[in-house]
């Protein structure tokens, strides 16, 4: 081949390379559904009476482990981070402690026993290995997180009656990636198992860092009279969680939803149960629906029966309810709650037969579910600012008061984050500049907060037209700002209306799932997106950029202290200012701050220090 002919193949090939490359994802460093709902659990006590055989757990549910089976909370029960359970309801193990935390947020390669499941007492002293005692659950790498390496693993011990050494492994499987949930049968054949307070405990080994090295476990089984062959079960259950009634949004404004009902909602919903036993199986199902503040009753609907073959999934179908939608006011919340059955037959579990689902309408556009699984960050070049803008669309003419981010942590926590937020018109294309309606700079990403979401407000309302527009982050050029980690939710399926810019030029996201950025619109409501009170006064601080003393420069007569915060949020000096008004920085490192006021218990907006 010719010199000539080969170059331009290689400049083709490189050229190519950003539109794949220049996303990334990566785990997540801080998981804050754990700790939101650590926040008010209750304490475990180990129960005064045993447990008797037959053992179920089917995860029928979210937060915290049942303290009537397990005695530890360090697993994350949820309907998010699995792939086609075997029912509704998982088991997590990761990376991550049960405040939402890295177990070691330094190393990233320490390797350690992280997460673990014990049951409460079980008494199996009027049992023996003639009984043919078998546990099973099923497993699966991975999931909607990282796989595990081959150094890590998921491990089950069982409880000998000794006080020394008596816990025994007896299963262990090493790390993989994704496959599909695979059910385990482990003997219990140990005479030294066989007292009345046996226990047994699923522990994983991983990388104690992050979310990754992800197993989830769901449907375990412990009885008697069973023997290695014993996988079939008797049982239809919901495997996964129903979809979304809005047919693009998963959150939107009630006023925005009111335009057009008919086009927002899905033309229809569904469901997804599975037949775990070994015969066919007809099932009948139902769907009721009514909107809680008002009591207005939207649907009630009975389906089936539906016949599905042995071992296979069914999709169940439900129309959408549109003619029934009470009318709202202008600013006015609505909740809509959705209840899912299948009916049980003899002798099935009843816990996984019914899900209970409300529909909320905010004050936000939402394309996610307010669950991150991963992080998603740009790969900055270093003489170009890195952009991202999500697509919305408004039924009507609104006002835009601010966003709700969802900023995913890193582990170890990066040093330097400033960043801007922009709403834009239109993007541009073919060489032409973006239309912008509004940019904020100066920013830098709330990680504090126990809540998902950081609030910023605009300085001012954006008032957009009815139409689409986009929102999204600026961070800077010159390789200065290291990049953003936003919460990915991996769960989305459809159009994640996402671009990304770090070329010059604009590039539809190629990332499967929905960037967790959130406009907020026409009022502010008790959500799970506050807002640090402020109040916007005027006021400065020079010479700026500074090396020994700063002194702050405002109008109002008030005794005020201040706070000198990193560009992570932690306070690194604080204190009263006198008369002079006059702050000694001599001591901080070289480096961005921000300065805060605060004026008889008031915020004022934080003001970009930058230190010599």
């Amino acid at each position: 081949m010719p010199i000539r002919i080969c170059c331009i193949y290689i400049i083709c090939f490189f050229l190519s390379l950003p539109a794949f490359s220049q996303e990334m994802l990566a785990p997540l460093g801080y998981n804050p559904a754990r700790a939101k709902r650590n926040v008010s659990a209750k304490p475990i006590y180990a129960k005064t009476t045993a447990l008797t055989l037959p053992f179920f757990e089917d995860f029928t549910y979210e937060d915290d482990p049942d303290t009537t089976r397990w005695v530890e909370r360090q697993v994350y029960v949820n309907n998010t981070m699995g792939i086609k359970p075997v029912s509704r309801g998982i088991a997590t193990f990761d990376g991550l402690d049960q405040n939402g935390i890295p177990y070691d947020p330094v190393l990233s390669t320490h390797l350690l026993y992280a997460d673990s499941l014990t049951s409460q007492v079980i008494d199996l002293s009027t049992l023996s290995p003639a009984d043919s005692v078998y546990l099973s659950f099923f497993y699966q790498p991975q999931g909607n997180g990282f796989y595990p390496e081959a150094s890590d693993s998921l491990i089950v011990y069982m409880k000998r009656k000794i006080t020394t050494g008596a816990w025994v492994k007896v299963w262990a499987i090493p790390g993989s990636q994704l496959q599909p949930f695979k059910q385990a049968m482990v003997a219990v054949t140990n005479p030294d198992f066989f007292h009345a307070d046996f226990q047994f405990r699923f522990v994983n080994k991983a990388s104690v860092n992050t979310n990754d090295d992800v197993w989830n476990v769901d449907y375990i089984r412990m009885a008697a009279g069973r023997n290695m062959y014993d996988t079939l079960i008797n049982d239809v259950a919901f495997s996964s969680e129903p979809t979304f009634i809005l047919n693009d949004y998963t959150y939107m404004p009630y006023h925005q939803f009111m335009v057009n009902p008919s086009g927002e909602l899905a033309p229809a919903h569904a469901a997804s149960i599975n037949n775990l036993s070994n015969s066919p199986a007809s099932v009948q199902y139902d769907f009721t629906a009514t909107e809680l503040l008002t009591g207005t009753p939207l649907a009630n609907e009975t389906g089936g029966p539906i016949s599905i073959a042995p071992r296979q999934e069914a999709s169940l179908n439900y129309s959408t309810y549109a003619n029934n939608i009470p009318n709202g006011g202008q600013y006015q919340r609505a909740v809509f709650e959705n209840k899912y059955f299948i009916q049980a037959r003899p002798g099935e579990p009843v816990s996984n037969d019914t899900i209970v689902r409300e529909q909320k309408f905010e004050n936000y556009l939402a394309y996610d579910d307010g669950s991150a699984e991963k992080s998603y960050y740009l790969k900055l070049g270093a003489t170009l600012p890195g952009k991202t803008a999500i697509e919305y669309r408004l039924n009507r003419k609104d006002t835009l008061l601010g966003v709700a981010i969802y900023f995913a942590r890193q582990v170890p926590m990066a040093g330097y984050k400033d960043f801007s937020v922009a709403v834009y018109r239109e993007l541009g294309s073919n060489g032409a500049p973006d239309v912008v309606a509004f940019q904020q700079n100066f920013l830098f990403p709330g990680y504090l907060n126990t809540n998902h979401f950081y609030f910023y407000k605009f300085d001012s309302p954006v008032i957009l037209d009815k139409g689409t527009f986009f929102m999204g982050t600026i961070q800077p050029a010159s390789g200065v700002s290291d990049s953003l980690y936003f919460g990915l939710d991996a769960n989305r399926i459809t159009g994640n209306h996402a671009y990304f810019n770090v070329g010059g030029f604009w590039e539809p996201s190629a990332v499967s799932g929905a960037v967790m950025i959130r406009p907020v619109i026409g009022w502010i409501i008790a959500s799970d997106v506050p807002e640090v009170p402020k109040k916007e006064e005027l006021w400065g601080l020079y010479p700026n950029p500074a090396t020994d003393i700063v002194k702050l420069n405002y109008s109002f007569n008030h005794s005020c202290t201040y706070e000198i915060t990193n560009t992570q949020g932690r306070v690194v000096q604080s204190g009263a200012l006198g008369e002079d008004r006059a702050v000694n920085i001599q001591l901080l490192m070289p480096g961005v701050y921000y300065m805060h006021l605060k004026a008889d218990g008031i915020l004022a907006s934080p003001q970009k220090l930058v230190k010599y």
